[in-house]
């Protein structure tokens, strides 16, 4: 597909038209394409999803993953660690990135086309759209404690209004408003990076930061790697809701090769040494202790870059299960700042404090789904011809079937494996075992019908 060279803060080309068409497709911009794909015009330079991929992986929590490795790893065992679960997490953003750029749609619409069915697609969106405001609400009563700590004048709560609703902000204006965001605080972050390993590592030899035992509980190599995949799962399987205002693959595996690799290496090993170094895997105690307020002010800025999109993409989520489940069009700024309300409300009165547990614990449900989209869309292939065809329209395929039960079996298989099996690294046993079964019996079934299904859109019983 050839895509427009449309850069970021670049106004759309002129459309020509009927007045309600142009009223449509402006309607469609405002809403950030949440239903539709996003056309030609409006897609954006490599650098500026970057930027963004980059702020996701090289975010406050990624940095509190590399202090829990280096307080519990030798430095040999931590690289090993990153750099396998790393691998694995680049191959599946990579595969899920390609797919969002070709047909410009949001994880949970291509879950429509990709294995799951109309209904099924309703089921990712909801367990999208729970998992990531729960998290919204999780890292906004992080700021508000780290706020309050900083200045004790104003009580967390207050602080939690406050994050909540600039956050809220930020991810109800969209991706461009998101990308000029992260040109800011993904530098700052870095900036307290360095300033931080200046500090903390002053007084110790490279010899002993790269060659000392951990300073805490060891950790195995397993469980190090498991830690790595985890942190950055759910961020993978959201990959095309960013991806879709790429203009072509070449530029989802360059942002995803560069994002990734710097952000695990660069923050990780860096809070690595920390953790060594301060014996202690505190990080935000690190860095408030070795850089003061500027440090605390602008870890700040690395939740809140990360946050907007988990609110952005729980808000994406929520339009498509609205939109299958009551057959009613909402509006993706309206429902973010709904969500976003809700997870300040209750951030503010530390409700999300205890919640932490239970989003990891229906995050397993998160990986298998990945393994279904990717077998489905490049193995399979069972709608790749339909979607195809949609391509000349520029519209999405408008029958689908309400319910694949191949992907609900394999969605809890994989779920299954991942909570259950013990050896190698459980979101990745997901992953593979969804996508395993998914492409096996896919195309035993495919087969068995005497080839492709989806030359023709099949009947939508929903009508």
């Amino acid at each position: 597909m050839t895509r427009a060279d449309a850069g970021p803060g670049r106004a759309a080309p002129a459309r020509t038209g009927p007045p309600g068409a142009v009223d449509a497709a402006g309607k469609e911009a405002l809403d950030d394409y949440s239903l539709t794909p996003v056309p030609d015009e409006a897609r954006h330079s490599w650098f500026s999803v970057a930027v963004q991929r980059f702020g996701q992986v090289s975010s406050f929590q990624q940095f509190m993953v590399g202090a829990v490795l280096g307080y519990g790893m030798t430095f040999t065992d931590a690289v090993i660690a990153i750099t396998v679960g790393s691998v694995m997490l680049e191959v599946v953003t990579i595969l899920l990135g390609v797919a969002g750029v070709r047909e410009g749609v949001s994880t949970s619409v291509l879950a429509r086309w990709s294995g799951f069915g109309r209904k099924g697609s309703a089921a990712v969106g909801m367990l999208v759209a729970f998992s990531l405001a729960g998290w919204f609400g999780v890292q906004n009563g992080v700021f508000a404690q780290g706020m309050h700590d900083l200045a004790g004048w104003a009580p967390e709560w207050a602080w939690a209004v406050v994050g909540g609703a600039v956050v809220t902000a930020v991810s109800v204006h969209g991706f461009t408003t998101m990308a000029w965001t992260a040109y800011l605080t993904v530098p700052a972050f870095l900036v307290l990076a360095g300033w931080s390993v200046a500090d903390t590592l002053a007084g110790h030899t490279p010899a002993d930061l790269l060659t000392g035992p951990p300073p805490g509980p060891v950790m195995s190599l397993a469980e190090g790697t498991t830690l790595v995949a985890g942190a950055f799962i759910l961020g993978a399987l959201m990959t095309p809701d960013m991806t879709r205002f790429n203009r072509r693959p070449s530029d989802v595996v360059k942002q995803t090769l560069l994002g990734v690799t710097l952000g695990e290496y660069l923050i990780g090993l860096t809070a690595v040494l920390l953790g060594h170094a301060a014996r202690t895997a505190d990080v935000v105690g690190i860095v408030t202790s070795s850089s003061g307020v500027l440090g605390t002010l602008i870890l700040a800025t690395a939740i809140l870059k990360i946050n907007d999109w988990n609110l952005y993409s729980s808000a994406l989520a929520t339009v498509n299960s609205v939109d299958v489940l009551v057959g009613r069009r909402v509006g993706r700024r309206p429902v973010t700042l709904v969500i976003g309300a809700a997870g300040t409300a209750l951030s503010a009165v530390g409700v999300t404090d205890d919640f932490t547990g239970f989003l990891e614990t229906i995050g397993v449900l998160a990986p298998p789904v990945a393994g279904i989209i990717i077998a489905e869309y490049y193995v399979v292939r069972r709608y790749r011809a339909v979607l195809d065809a949609a391509h000349r329209t520029g519209a999405l395929p408008d029958r689908v079937p309400d319910w694949l039960p191949l992907s609900l079996i394999c969605w809890a298989v994989g779920a299954f494996v991942g909570a259950q099996v013990d050896a190698g690294i459980p979101p990745i046993n997901a992953v593979v075992a969804a996508f395993a079964l998914y492409a096996t019996a896919g195309r035993a079934l495919r087969a068995r019908r005497g080839g492709p299904a989806a030359t023709t859109p099949l009947p939508d019983r929903t009508t």
